[in-house]
């Protein structure tokens, strides 16, 4: 960074900043556990030379010094778990509405506002690429690209399907509906060396928006649909004001598409990229988010619950990602679970 030409190249310059700036957030973490540890030991040494009474008084200084040493050190351990080559990365979220009409596509609108107020608390910055609105209430589909550091190391434990019990907003007998939506995460890559298509694999269509943004999106075709055809992969992007900037943002969604899709196959774990996800139906769930007769939302994979259902919604999801990364994401213990709230329910 020192270097007389390092701004010659700024994109280059600025990946280097960040770089840069992720290591230094790694050892300030290990240093600042370091600094914490130290000052407790003279705290804890401090006392053992004072009179009973007065080590009460610093008894209540102590319990919060170690409650904030057991938290730091729990944020470094999640940090260990994020070693994947992608984790660093932005992630690129899905959302699907399954089957099920109004109810579905009312629960897939839900689990946007609910990973947009996430994504907001912990200081991550959200790009929406594309929201298909549902007929009567709700979106049938979103996709929007979560920008900040390890974003895609953590969002990755919410792939998958979800599911929502509760008494219907649309049904006039206030019956109870069970309603699913799916979400698929892959993480945003700029430009892979190892992924070269052809523009005779692409179709690409342009159309009107027909939303915010001014006259130019309702009058001009700004709006592009590419598909893959070898694969059948196809990226919407519509929420830039130009043609020509909604093309950039849908080639590189799919070349991250294309890019997940290559990692799965090397590994010969395709169900990663699809079958892990499955339909989007009962019994493929990985999280149960319950709102009536009682309140609790079940991961199916570690099995953590909570009952403030409200507070899940609100976006309180850092316990389940912590759970699923110290849980070592059990997919082999994922079916006896399934199993087991099924016999139950």
């Amino acid at each position: 960074m020192a270097a007389e030409n390092f701004w010659e190249n700024r994109e280059l310059a600025q990946k280097t900043m960040e770089e840069a700036s992720s290591l230094r957030s790694k050892l300030e973490a290990v240093t600042q556990i370091d600094r914490e540890l130290a000052d407790l030991w003279v705290l804890l040494e401090l006392c053992e030379i004072e009179p009973e009474h007065v080590q009460l008084q610093n008894l209540p200084e102590l319990e919060q010094s170690v409650e904030k040493l057991q938290k730091d050190i729990s944020n470094l351990e999640i940090r260990a778990f994020l070693s994947g080559p992608l984790d660093q990365k932005n992630a690129i979220i899905s959302i699907n509405a399954g089957a099920g009409g109004t109810e579905s596509c009312d629960w897939a609108a839900m689990l946007f506002r609910m990973y947009q107020r996430w994504i907001t608390s912990r200081g991550w910055e959200i790009e929406i690429n594309d929201v298909l609105p549902g007929e009567v209430a709700g979106i049938k589909s979103a996709t929007f690209t979560v920008k900040g550091p390890y974003a895609y190391g953590y969002c990755k434990a919410e792939r998958g399907v979800h599911r929502l019990v509760r008494i219907s907003p649309f049904d006039a007998n206030h019956r109870r509906h069970t309603s699913f939506a799916s979400v698929d995460v892959i993480a945003e890559i700029d430009e892979p060396k190892e992924i070269s298509v052809s523009p005779n694999e692409l179709k690409i269509e342009t159309f009107r928006s027909s939303g915010k943004g001014g006259q130019n999106v309702n009058k001009v075709e700004t709006a592009v649909r590419i598909t893959h055809i070898p694969t059948g992969i196809v990226v919407t992007c519509r929420n830039e004001r130009s043609q020509h900037q909604n093309r950039a943002t849908a080639m590189k969604l799919l070349l991250s598409k294309l890019y997940a899709k290559r990692l799965d196959e090397q590994k010969a774990e395709m169900e990663r990229f699809y079958g892990e996800k499955g339909s989007i139906s009962w019994g493929n769930q990985i999280r149960s988010y319950v709102l009536h007769p009682y309140k609790m939302v079940k991961d199916l994979r570690t099995g953590y619950t909570t009952s403030d259902a409200e507070g899940v919604l609100d976006g309180a999801l850092d316990p389940f990602v912590e759970a699923w990364f110290r849980a070592g994401c059990p997919s082999k213990r994922m079916q006896g679970i399934r199993d087991e709230e099924e016999g139950t329910a």
